[in-house]
């Protein structure tokens, strides 16, 4: 393959892959349309998601709600209470790199709905959780 080529096609690949690029509004979008399948005519709601964000669920002593860790601000970093690693603010506003890969998001989701929550979180959930973060109250 010679300079021109090889250009060209990293020029399409970079191209290509802007097109298929995850942002918050996409796993929203996602979220919804599957949570929609059980619960037709689902729409995503801030609200919710804030409920959901504040709430205390009781299955932890120290993680009994996402703000354990995650501070009631979304634009600030937060610190794992167990661990005391830092975690990055939620707000995608704040942090341009929240919620712009699928598997990230289901990674942390499993990780976080299983410790707080005592279950994993359901599409409908996570549609309202990001829709909440996403402005960045």
């Amino acid at each position: 393959m010679n300079a021109k080529s090889f250009c060209l096609t990293l020029m399409l690949l970079t191209g290509a892959s802007s097109v298929f690029a995850e942002t918050p509004a996409s796993l929203v979008s996602s979220y919804a349309a599957d949570a929609a399948k059980s619960t037709p005519g689902f729409a995503p709601s801030a609200q919710r998601g804030q409920v959901f964000f504040n709430k205390d669920w009781g299955v932890s002593q120290k993680m009994g709600n996402c703000t354990v860790c995650h501070s009631k601000n979304l634009k600030v970093a937060g610190k794992h209470v167990v661990t005391d690693k830092p975690i990055d603010p939620l707000a995608p506003l704040a942090n341009p790199e929240r919620f712009t890969s699928l598997k990230k998001a289901e990674k942390w989701f499993k990780r976080n709905c299983t410790e707080v929550v005592g279950r994993e979180c359901t599409a409908a959930e996570k549609a309202d959780f990001i829709q909440f973060v996403s402005q960045g109250v």
